[in-house]
């Protein structure tokens, strides 16, 4: 078991990081942060429009200063962007205050989950396949650094990929208090 003030959801967009993020909430009794709409919030706009007037770069350094922001609470389940684990103090900030679970998912079933959905700006283009697996390739590597436990999303819908991820959950992660509380209550 690993005890961790919080539960993170990292993945590529269409794993289901939102969808079973709002039910494991629930289903523990946590609160429920979908870290890009956290970012919406703060900035009073959209993430295509972040994207548009800052550029990639600008949205990256607001994602990192709204996740470094989210992980100083507890009893949260945060369900990141697929590019959160690109910063490496990000990734530093998840393997220390969350148990993390990398939601894996096929690039078909992505393709398949994504078809209709027109607000991501990094898949604006025509070749949604090929951006696709270039950040699949250049992410996977970095979701498997943090990830405490891994989770195949694609024979699932995702009431039961909520249902089946709990049952792992409950075996694998202790809702632990921060670490860094116990060792200075101590003191």
């Amino acid at each position: 078991m690993n005890p961790a003030p919080n539960l993170v959801l990292v993945g590529p967009m269409g794993a289901g990081k939102s969808s079973i993020g709002r039910r494991l909430a629930g289903r523990f009794g946590l609160a429920f942060v979908d870290a890009d709409r956290e970012i919406e919030t703060r900035t009073g706009t959209t993430i295509p429009t972040i994207f548009e007037c800052e550029g990639e770069a600008g949205f990256r350094a607001r994602e990192s200063a709204t996740l470094a922001h989210l992980l100083l609470d507890e009893g949260q389940v945060i369900a990141t962007g697929g590019g959160a684990v690109l910063d490496a103090g990000s990734r530093q900030r998840m393997r220390e205050r969350a148990f993390v679970v990398y939601l894996q998912v096929s690039l078909a079933r992505q393709l398949d989950r994504l078809a209709r959905d027109r607000s991501r700006p990094l898949i604006a283009g025509d070749d949604r396949e090929q951006v696709l697996q270039r950040l699949s390739e250049q992410r996977a590597p970095l979701y498997e650094e943090i990830a405490d436990l891994r989770f195949d999303t694609d024979p699932w819908f995702p009431p039961q990929a909520a249902v089946q991820l709990a049952r792992l959950l409950q075996a694998r992660w202790h809702r632990g208090p921060d670490p860094q509380l116990k060792d200075t209550a101590s003191a």
